[in-house]
């Protein structure tokens, strides 16, 4: 019953709801139910608008009221709409959905008449609800065989057709689905979802994708099938979240893992003509991008792409390393300055470049390639890898690997910086400069004998101080910066005493100019760079040479000034790093010419020659006392380079003893100041090669037999192993020292008594 009250301001409507009046006694159960039974067919019927909702109430009430310790009854069919079993597809699936609707329609508006024997009769009587009665009736009546046979059939159908490309009716397998969801199997719940459709498109689904693994692979370039399959794990997301169940989503993910990237990485990656190789030579970022993101989905995806990462470094560093062999021209010379034919570079190109030039380009080339593959991998590994550090450790192991089987790599790097912090930074900005030389720390790091590397490094860096060929100092410092932050105070403490040197003795010569002006200056300007000889490198000390009288006086004067400051040291002459400035006069003009000392030295020999006149190569070996290398080396460059000022008869590009040389009165140039440079072998020929690695090898029988007194002197007792172990750990940073080197510096120490072998034969005590 209703009323309801009226404001002017505001209608407002109240509702009460009050018992239901009870039946007369004569009406009884039975009457009730058929009465309660006739109006329930009307509600399925859809003729619900006929009766009146406080009556049927009412008697389901009463019936409850008075009987409700028997069990209600609900009618037997629930549709009157008959689901025929030939149809299927789209009409199939849009009925179920209907008839699913009309039933649950009908079973509200039963829920609403029933609500007293839902709330006071089932839970008691434990008899299902009237929901869950209807939706029991429904998948038993209903959804049975063979229509559920059909059902499943149609839905996998769609799936199908949507998979092959065609467009279909979502909505239509939207509609079935959602009723499977309802649907509960009434002896664990499970939704007939979950226990009859998702196994069926489940099975569908693996047969269908592991048949197109196999199509793909045969018919698609690797990206196009890194697309295909890309495609598919999206549309089968789209699938489980638009007309299937999200419940499905990780199961069909797994699927399509399962059979279109686990048991086809290898394949996909190493495709000829379109594999990891060749998107990585074409760049093709997003391709690379698509790769890893599919092959991180799966176990074996990551490993399979950094084994194949790796193997792509290695394989392009190796065909770098095969492209920088010299061994054909190690024997060669070569100039030590590029512009030291003169202005002409094309004449120089016109003609075939010298074994020694050709070496040292080709060294540069390998540090630049190697650079230029570090960047690019760089850049694969930023943009399409999202800096994965799985994948940057395979890089860096790949680019150690074959950086050092280049048996020359500590020379060739050291050689690149040479010619950087020569000459390959003039001009830069200082954050060039600082990019140039980071990029170079990067490949230095890389390098395991890192005490090979000081060597050459030092060599290079002692011609250009003393030479004054560095383009700037504080890219010098910054460079020995990064080497210290690399390899620690030890690796870099004698470079930074060549520096020290070098400013010392500028001060020293500043004092010495002074000390001159106060007494008699001898003929010959001369500046001084004096070296601490553990500091330099070894190799300038102890090349001789016999000085004219001249320069003999002017250094005479300067070691008079020097020991008159310093006891109890000793000068010994380099005139091998020294050069000079002299003024040569010829017929049509005079020239100043820039010299090495030797050079100078060679000059001097022609000084009062009559016209005409020559000297052999064995009178001018025999004046000087130069080393045959560095002779012919100095006449190569007096005679045979541009700037010819000395003659060579007979002429040609080579020195041998049995040459003889001229003064070339008719020598003449648009240049008042000539820089003549010296022809040298910048890379290294086999025999230099060969003592330089075999003072590495004895510097490094010295620092491991240092390093193993040093952990004895700690421990005082260490087994074998564990010696072995810290020895290597701690040389690491140096070289990687070969345990059966390190077992005879034991050997070595146990027969000097440093250590003594204990009983057991496997371990050491140290002995005080």
């Amino acid at each position: 019953m209703a009323s309801a009250s009226k404001r002017i301001s505001k209608p407002k409507i109240v509702v009460t709801t009050q018992k239901p009046r009870k039946l007369g006694p004569t009406i009884s159960t039975d009457e009730t139910w058929a009465k309660l039974t006739v109006n329930i067919r009307e509600i399925q019927n859809h003729r619900a608008y006929t009766l009146s909702f406080e009556e049927n109430y009412r008697l389901a009430y009463h019936m409850v009221a008075r009987h409700g310790d028997h069990p209600a009854r609900v009618p037997d069919r629930l549709s009157g709409d008959p689901v025929h079993e030939s149809q299927e597809g789209e009409m199939l699936l849009k009925a179920l959905t209907k008839v699913w609707e009309d039933h649950t329609g009908s079973m509200t508006k039963l829920g609403h008449i029933l609500k007293y024997m839902d709330r006071i009769y089932t839970k008691e009587a434990k008899v299902p609800e009237i929901g869950e009665a209807g939706r029991h009736l429904f998948l038993t009546h209903i959804i049975r065989p063979p229509i559920k046979d059909h059902v499943t059939a149609a839905i996998l159908s769609l799936l199908r057709i949507e998979r092959e490309g065609y467009t279909i009716n979502r909505s239509a397998a939207t509609g079935c689905v959602d009723v499977l969801l309802q649907l509960t199997v009434a002896t664990d719940g499970t939704t007939v979802y979950k226990r009859d459709l998702e196994p069926a498109i489940l099975r569908e689904s693996e047969a269908f994708y592991k048949a197109e693994g196999e199509r793909l692979l045969e018919t698609c370039a690797a990206p196009e099938y890194l697309r295909r399959v890309d495609a598919r794990f999206a549309e089968e997301e789209s699938r489980a979240h638009q007309y299937l169940s999200l419940q499905t989503a990780q199961p069909l993910q797994q699927l399509l893992q399962n059979n279109l990237l686990t048991p086809h990485l290898w394949e996909v990656i190493n495709m000829p003509n379109s594999g990891l190789d060749v998107m990585i030579d074409l760049e093709k970022f997003d391709d690379l991008s698509r790769l890893y993101q599919l092959f991180i989905m799966v176990p074996d995806g990551l490993l399979c792409l950094r084994k194949s990462l790796k193997d792509s470094v290695i394989r392009r560093g190796m065909e770098l390393n095969e492209g920088s062999m010299l061994s054909q021209l190690d024997d060669g010379g070569g100039e030590d300055e590029a512009d030291s034919t003169g202005k002409g570079k094309g004449k120089a190109k016109a003609r075939p470049p010298n074994a020694g030039a050709q070496s040292l380009a080709l060294a540069l080339n390998w540090v630049q390639d190697v650079l230029h593959l570090k960047d690019k991998f760089d850049n694969i590994w930023k943009t399409s890898f999202r800096s994965d550090r799985d994948l940057e450790s395979g890089l860096n192991e790949a680019f150690e690997s074959f950086i050092n089987q280049q048996q020359r790599s500590s020379e060739f790097i050291s050689l690149f910086i040479d010619e950087n912090l020569k000459k390959g930074l003039k001009g830069k900005t200082d954050a060039e400069v600082e990019v140039v030389l980071d990029k170079t720390i990067t490949v230095f790091r890389y390098i395991t004998e890192k005490d090979v590397f000081e060597r050459y490094y030092k060599g290079h860096l002692a011609k250009r101080l003393l030479l004054g060929r560095s383009v700037s100092d504080d890219a010098e410092r910054g460079m020995l910066a990064k080497l210290k932050v690399e390899c620690g105070y030890q690796f870099t403490q004698k470079l930074e005493g060549m520096f020290h040197d070098m400013k010392i003795s500028a001060d020293t010569m500043r004092s010495y100019r002074q000390y001159i002006a106060k007494t008699t200056a001898p003929e010959v300007d001369i500046s001084v760079t004096v070296m601490t000889s553990t500091f330099w490198p070894m190799s300038y000390i102890g090349v001789p040479c016999m000085l004219p009288d001249v320069l003999v006086k002017a250094s005479k004067s300067f070691e008079q000034f020097y020991l008159s400051r310093h006891s109890g040291r000793r000068l010994t002459w380099q005139p091998s790093m020294g050069n000079a400035d002299v003024r040569v006069a010829f017929k049509s003009r005079k020239h100043d010419l820039n010299v090495s000392t030797f050079a100078l030295v060679i000059l001097l020999l022609f000084e009062d020659l009559p016209e005409g006149e020559f000297l052999t190569y064995e009178e001018i070996k025999s004046a000087t006392s130069i080393p045959d290398t560095e002779l012919q080396r100095n006449l190569q460059s007096l005679a045979c380079a541009k700037f010819k000022v000395l003659k060579k008869h007979p002429p040609s590009r080579d020195v041998s003893p049995s040459d003889s040389f001229s003064f070339n009165h008719d020598f003449s140039s648009n240049l008042q100041k000539i820089k003549i440079s010296t022809v040298a072998s910048k890379v290294e020929s086999g025999e230099e090669r060969k003592e330089t690695r075999d003072r590495v090898e004895e510097e490094r029988r010295h620092q491991t037999e240092a390093c193993i007194v040093r952990i004895m002197k700690d421990r005082k007792h260490m087994t074998h192993n564990d010696l072995i172990n810290e020895v290597t750990r701690q040389l690491a940073a140096r070289f990687q020292p070969n345990p059966l080197n390190i077992k005879k510096r034991i050997e070595g120490l146990i027969e000097r008594e440093y250590l003594e072998r204990c009983d057991d034969r496997k371990s050491y005590n140290y002995m005080a």
